[in-house]
């Protein structure tokens, strides 16, 4: 069964200026968790469709893997799919508004082990949320430090 984890947040830049914070490496570094890490699979970077990358959490020993590749892509959108020990899509959106942009991350997955799965849930499920909520206030000071 899938869970759904969706946020958003309203950010005083243009969608153009989101999306490089959601498409360039350096950039995403800068707003990622610290504790994550992503790197391309391959020679470069990139978020066209079919560009595949790796998304690395960073605890000793065990550094568990998302793999992942570009599902869907246009203007102001960026989906990724990945495998690993969640299944699913991380989709962010960049909608236009009056005063910036809202921005929107839906992360929906299942995690096929029930043994994770249930670590997932009575461990993490709670950090995870708050880690999202966390990664869009600084997506959103990133951005607009950009913008000025």
């Amino acid at each position: 069964m899938s869970q759904i984890l969706e946020q958003s947040i309203q950010i005083n830049a243009t969608a153009t200026v989101v999306e490089r914070c959601i498409s360039d490496l350096t950039l995403m570094h800068r707003w990622l968790n610290p504790v994550l890490r992503c790197e391309p699979v391959g020679n470069a970077w990139s978020t066209d469709v079919g560009s595949e990358s790796r998304f690395i959490i960073q605890i000793p020993l065990l550094k568990p893997t998302l793999n992942s590749v570009v599902a869907e892509r246009q203007p102001g959108l960026v989906v990724w799919e990945f495998q690993g020990f969640f299944q699913g899509r991380d989709r962010w959106e960049c909608q236009p508004t009056e005063k910036g942009t809202l921005l929107l991350n839906r992360f929906e997955f299942d995690i096929p082990n029930p043994l994770v799965s249930w670590g997932f849930n009575t461990f993490a499920a709670s950090w995870t949320k708050e880690d999202m909520q966390a990664q869009l206030r600084r997506l959103k000071r990133v951005a607009e430090e950009l913008k000025n």
